[in-house]
């Protein structure tokens, strides 16, 4: 196994980590997992396989990240905080877990949860106040200061963040639905369709792993085998 530069091999598996990283034990780190300057993982904190930590991130000890998680520089992902598969958090990312907070009072025991669901993005030195969730491929734009719920596919940007339209799972902004209310992808061909508040895919299950190489074939959905888990 190949070790990225500047970093060294840590744990069982095998995980990467910079000597400038603190790392309190027991945490948990998936394999092939990369943790970069300046980085601080609490005990107790759970990080998945194939994350990527940029410098200086916080990761707080209940706070929980699926695999291939990006984070990039300068975030801190505090108690309370559930990040699934695949999300992309730009830096300066801002989490907060109480709505109320006062120095003169301890609140430890009433973290409002949060959660960022499959694949979605937050855009850098965006807000995100505690006790929402973000849905499934939601958009979320740079500097937006998110005060309520995120559909699935949705894009939302502002202070306070408001929804501008729709995202596919490959970033791109989808047009006005035709007369059977689908949207199409202008890069992968793929198929979206209203379902509840947010979209849902037509032609690849929400959470299927995609690759770069994938595409529409015909009426199919063609793409490499990730192997991933």
């Amino acid at each position: 196994m190949k070790t990225p530069p500047d970093l060294e091999i840590r744990g069982d598996p095998p995980y990467f980590v910079h000597p400038s990283a603190i790392v309190d034990e027991p945490a948990h780190i998936g394999e092939n997992t990369r943790i970069y300057h300046f980085c601080h993982i609490s005990s107790g904190a759970h990080l998945g396989k194939r994350c990527v930590l940029g410098q200086n991130v916080f990761i707080a000890p209940t706070a929980i990240l699926g695999n291939d998680v990006r984070v990039q520089n300068n975030v801190s992902i505090y108690d309370g905080v559930v990040i699934e598969d695949f999300v992309f958090l730009g830096p300066s990312v801002v989490f907060t877990n109480v709505i109320n907070p006062r120095a003169e009072l301890n609140r430890r025991d009433n973290f409002d949860a949060t959660r960022v669901r499959y694949g979605a993005t937050i855009g850098a030195n965006a807000t995100i106040l505690s006790g929402l969730v973000i849905g499934a491929h939601a958009f979320v734009g740079a500097g937006a200061v998110v005060t309520r719920d995120v559909p699935a596919y949705a894009l939302v940007i502002g202070a306070p963040a408001r929804q501008t339209g729709w995202m596919s799972r490959h970033g791109q902004k989808l047009g006005a639905p035709n007369a059977s209310g689908v949207m199409v992808c202008p890069e992968s061909g793929l198929r979206y369709r209203h379902l509840g508040d947010g979209l849902t895919c037509l032609d690849v299950d929400d959470d299927v792993p995609l690759t770069h190489e994938g595409r529409i074939q015909g009426k199919k959905y063609i793409r490499a085998d990730s192997k991933r888990e």
